[in-house]
C-alpha cells in the first residue's frame, strides 16, 4: 500500500518517532484508513487503548454534549462525572473478592497512574512505619512508563541507561519466581509493582503461584501490592482485571489506556487505609479526572464492566488462540502463543537478525493491510479492539500467515526452531 500525505517521509515530531509514520485519517470498527482510503485490519488497537474500536457514535455524542456544557476546571473543583466514576470504580471487586477500594486519584496516562501509585505506597510507608520503609520493587521484563519515576521501575536497560540516575531505591527481582522474590522482599520495602501479563516484556503470564507468594510476602512485610493492569484491565483478558484470573489481592490498581475510549485518562484505585493516610496536597493533576474525559469513561465502564460482554470477549480469545496455534503448527519458526484473552503473542526463532526479521514481519504486515505489534523482541503481539468478530479475527490471521511465508522466504536460513 503506497500511502498519499503532505507529510510521508518527513516530520517535526522528534527523533525519537519513526522517520515514516503511518498517517491515519479515520477509523471504522476494527479498521482504519489512510489518507488515499487504504484500510488496515488494525490488531493493536492504539496500543490496547481502542478497545471498543473506532467510529463510535455513541462516545463521540457523550464526548460532544460535555464540551459544550463544561471542558475543564482543574482539581481545586470537581465535577458530576468525576465523582460517579470515582464511585463506580471504588465499588469495583476484583472477581468475587472486595478489595476494599475507597478513593481513586485520575491522571492522563498509564506511567501517570503508575507514579500516583508508588507516591501512594511511599507515602503510606512513610506515615505508617518511618522512612527508612522506602524501597520499590518491580520485575525483570516488566514495563510501567516513561516518566522518572515510572521507567526507574522498568528493568530493561535499553529504556533506563539514557536517562540515569534514576529515582534511588529501585530494586528488580526475577518475575514467576516465588523463592527469589522470598530472598529480595523484606521489611525495607515500601511497595512491589506487577503485572499479571507482561506487555512490554514478551507477553509472559504471571503463575497463580507467584501470585500467592506476592500476596503473602507483601502482607508479612507490610508492603503495598500494586497490580498495573493499565494494559490488561477493562476486559482485555476477557475479565475486567487481569489480577482475578491468579487471585491477585493488590492494594493499589492502576488503571488506563482503554478507560476513556481513546481519550487520556488514567486512574490509581486505592485502598481504605492507605486513602486514610493522606493529607491534601499530597498529589494532584491539573487535568486528571477532567469531565470530558471521565463522561465517556462512564460509558466504558457501563460497557466492559458486564458479564456477557466479557464472556464476548473470551469467547474471541479462544477463537483467536486457536488461530494462531494454526500459525504455530504450520511455521517451525514461530513458537507457542503467549499471553491471554485479547492480548496474544507469537514468539519467533531467529538469530542474529531477529530484530531485522521482526521489523520485516511488521512493516510486510502494514504493506498488506494489517497493524500488529510488537512485546519483547521477538514476540508478534496481538491486541485488537475487544469489538473485533471471529470473521475479523480469521483475515487477520490469513494475512499474517502470508506475511510469515514472504519472511520465511526472504530471511532462510536465519530463522529456528
Amino acid at each position: 500500500m503506497t500511502e498519499t500525505s503532505p507529510f510521508s517521509g518527513e516530520h517535526n515530531l522528534p527523533r525519537n518517532y519513526a522517520a515514516d509514520l503511518l498517517t491515519i485519517d479515520h477509523g471504522d470498527g476494527v479498521w482504519l484508513f489512510d489518507r488515499a482510503g487504504n484500510r488496515y485490519l488494525d490488531m493493536g488497537a492504539g496500543i490496547a487503548v481502542n478497545a471498543l474500536g473506532y467510529g463510535r457514535d455513541d462516545l463521540a455524542d457523550i464526548a460532544a454534549a460535555q464540551m459544550r456544557r463544561l471542558i475543564h476546571v482543574s482539581n481545586l473543583y470537581t465535577t458530576e462525572p468525576t465523582l460517579r466514576l470515582a464511585q463506580r470504580l471504588s465499588q469495583a471487586r476484583i472477581g468475587a473478592w472486595d478489595p476494599d477500594f475507597a478513593a481513586v486519584h485520575f491522571g492522563n496516562s498509564g506511567a501517570e497512574a503508575n507514579e500516583a501509585a508508588v507516591k501512594y505506597a511511599r507515602v503510606y510507608a512513610h506515615r505508617s512505619h518511618g522512612g527508612s520503609k522506602h524501597k520499590l520493587l518491580s520485575f525483570h521484563n516488566g514495563f510501567h512508563g516513561r516518566t522518572m519515576g515510572a521507567l526507574s521501575l522498568t528493568h530493561n536497560p535499553k529504556y533506563r541507561e539514557p536517562f540515569e540516575p534514576l529515582v534511588p531505591g529501585c530494586v528488580y527481582a526475577p518475575f514467576n519466581d516465588a523463592a527469589a522474590l522470598e530472598q529480595v522482599l523484606d521489611d525495607s520495602f515500601a511497595g512491589v509493582i506487577v503485572e499479571v501479563v507482561q506487555g512490554e516484556g514478551g507477553l509472559s503470564n504471571m503463575t497463580p503461584e507467584f501470585a500467592q507468594a506476592l500476596n503473602r510476602l507483601c502482607h508479612t512485610h507490610k508492603a503495598i501490592l500494586i497490580a498495573d493492569e493499565v494494559q490488561t484491565g477493562l476486559g482485555r483478558t476477557g475479565h475486567l482485571f487481569a489480577s482475578e484470573t491468579v487471585a491477585l489481592r493488590p492494594d493499589i490498581v492502576s488503571l488506563s489506556k482503554p478507560l476513556a475510549g481513546g481519550l487520556p485518562l488514567s486512574a490509581t484505585l486505592i485502598s481504605r487505609r492507605i486513602n486514610q493516610q493522606l493529607n491534601l496536597g499530597d498529589h494532584g493533576s491539573t487535568f486528571g479526572g477532567g469531565p470530558v474525559t471521565t463522561a465517556v469513561a462512564l460509558r466504558v465502564w457501563e460497557i466492559v464492566d458486564d458479564s456477557a460482554f466479557l464472556a464476548d470477549v473470551r469467547h474471541r480469545a479462544s477463537h483467536l488462540e486457536h488461530r494462531l496455534s494454526q500459525l504455530q503448527q504450520r511455521f517451525p519458526f514461530v513458537g507457542k502463543p503467549c499471553g491471554m484473552g485479547l492480548l496474544r503473542g507469537l514468539p519467533i526463532g531467529a538469530g542474529q537478525r531477529l530484530a531485522d526479521i521482526m521489523t520485516a514481519i511488521l512493516d510486510n504486515a502494514r504493506e498488506n493491510g494489517l497493524l500488529v505489534l510488537r512485546s519483547g523482541s521477538n514476540v508478534i503481539r496481538i491486541a485488537p479492539p475487544l469489538v473485533i468478530s471471529e470473521g475479523e479475527i480469521d483475515e487477520g490471521c490469513s494475512i499474517l500467515a502470508s506475511v510469515l511465508e514472504s519472511v520465511a522466504a526472504q530471511f532462510k536460513g536465519d530463522l529456528y526452531e
